[in-house]
């Protein structure tokens, strides 16, 4: 089970920004061409993960179903309070009027963000396989328009590609103590383990709702909307395969 989690949060966090980095590849109006696209599936992925794996695992772990959906709703002003106070919101475009001039600010928020990544996959992880693997994928989603963003705000800001690079690693493989520490103290207070799920899903709705999505409407003219509504689908297909058949 170990291994599995080790693999699990390092196709999380390394090979995320290993994926990036190649997007960097394309030309810049091919990529602006394609982050909505991928930022329409990683939408549905996280919403998909949320309600359709996270959410009925921890009401079904039998606690309480209102403490549950309260520790949901309380992780919904924790993210919000994490947006406003650390950067922990990332951008999704090279354009940034934010985060452009604060390259040290984004890799701290993207190590809490992976942090927290890895919580999330740890404590899947305590409950199924399948669920940790859909919350990966999730994850993983996500992660390269984001990480594809902070490449490019770095390198806008005069970062070199090796320097831009080894921060976004660094701050990648803060999955794998989150990941760890939540698997094996969890392990030992499962009492616990289903308000995390609940803390975990509220990370993905917020990330879905405060980020994604109005990103997308504030560049309507990038992408055809059909194309993205379909795309946001799949991703809710593509974690259903996963969860609702285990």
């Amino acid at each position: 089970m170990e291994v599995r989690l080790l693999l699990l949060s390092l196709a999380g966090s390394v090979l995320s920004v290993a994926a990036a980095g190649l997007f960097l590849v394309f030309p810049e109006k091919t990529r602006r061409q394609m982050v909505p696209c991928l930022v329409s599936y990683a939408t549905g992925t996280l919403l998909g993960a949320a309600f359709l794996g996270m959410l009925p695992k921890a009401l079904g772990m039998g606690a309480p179903a209102l403490p549950v959906l309260a520790a949901a709703l309380a992780g919904l002003f924790l993210f919000l309070g994490l947006e406003k106070t650390l950067l922990w919101r990332h951008c999704h475009t090279e354009n940034c009027e934010v985060h452009s001039s604060a390259g040290i600010m984004i890799t701290v928020g993207d190590a809490l963000h992976n942090f927290m990544d890895g919580v999330l996959i740890g404590s899947a992880m305590l409950v199924s396989p399948a669920l940790a693997f859909s919350s990966t994928l999730a994850v993983v989603a996500h992660e390269i328009p984001q990480e594809t963003g902070d490449f490019a705000i770095m390198l806008s800001a005069g970062w070199s590609v090796k320097k831009a690079m080894a921060a976004n690693i660094a701050a990648s493989l803060a999955t794998l103590p989150g990941a760890f520490g939540a698997y094996y103290l969890l392990d030992s207070f499962r009492p616990a383990l289903p308000y995390v799920l609940a803390v975990s899903a509220a990370s993905f709705i917020y990330i879905a709702l405060a980020d994604l999505i109005p990103a997308a409407h504030r560049h309507p003219k990038q992408g055809k909307p059909a194309l993205q509504f379909l795309l946001g689908l799949a991703g809710v297909g593509t974690i259903a395969i996963f969860v609702l058949k285990h």
